[in-house]
């Protein structure tokens, strides 16, 4: 493994926590997972989305920015390391919940913060249609996800799609996920597995793999 530090990022339901594990056990990596259920306004932001926003946001970034220092004092290249998320899309978030003086207001946090957060040597973006976001998302069954709505994921998606367009600060691996299964099928696992090592520095590259043959 030539990286030392990946990050796993994508949507709400595409599956970056467990192909983080994945990689993870396959590597002997150290996790570094986002506890999203520790967030104490998320359910009531899925009720009430105006209202919660700028809380749920606060803590988000402050959460994330604790965890990632906690990571490099630990010495973050003693071992490969995976994330399941991104430090930098945060503001994707914050742009689609938040009001323009409560942007202006998180912005000067996350642009103090920003700058002290180690960057990884590449980024696995994955991407999946809606539909099957949304089958993972109530697959799952998160009691705070219960009610969520569909066209805020669908702004998400769109919102994910425009930030990794125009992302720079890493080596970048696009991935359709919308047609395999990695988690529970070895052929689609091995052969992501493959792209993420086949991956050269810098640059943008993309996977789009084909449905393998299900028995």
């Amino acid at each position: 493994m030539d990286y030392r530090y990946i990050v796993v990022e994508g949507p709400i339901g595409v599956g970056k926590t467990s192909l983080s594990n994945l990689l993870a056990e396959r590597f002997r990596a150290r996790r570094v997972l986002e506890v999203v259920e520790e967030n104490p306004f998320l359910s009531s932001f899925y009720t009430d989305r105006q209202k919660y926003a700028f809380q749920t946001q606060i803590f988000f970034l402050l959460s994330r920015f604790r965890q990632q220092q906690e990571l490099f004092q630990q010495d973050l290249f003693s071992a490969v390391t995976v994330s399941d998320y991104l430090f930098a899309k945060d503001r994707i978030f914050a742009c689609l919940t938040l009001d323009s003086h409560e942007l202006s207001l998180y912005d000067r946090v996350f642009e103090a913060l920003g700058p002290r957060v180690t960057k990884p040597d590449v980024v696995i973006y994955l991407q999946a249609r809606l539909d099957v976001l949304l089958h993972r998302i109530k697959k799952r069954a998160r009691e705070f996800e219960r009610k969520f709505d569909a066209g805020y994921l669908e702004e998400l998606v769109h919102a994910y799609n425009d930030f990794f367009s125009h992302y720079t600060e890493t080596p970048l691996l696009v991935v359709n996920t919308s047609d395999i299964d990695f988690v529970n099928n070895e052929a689609d696992r091995e052969g992501l597995i493959a792209a993420i090592m086949k991956a050269r520095q810098g640059g943008v590259h993309h996977y789009d793999p084909q449905p393998s043959r299900r028995a």
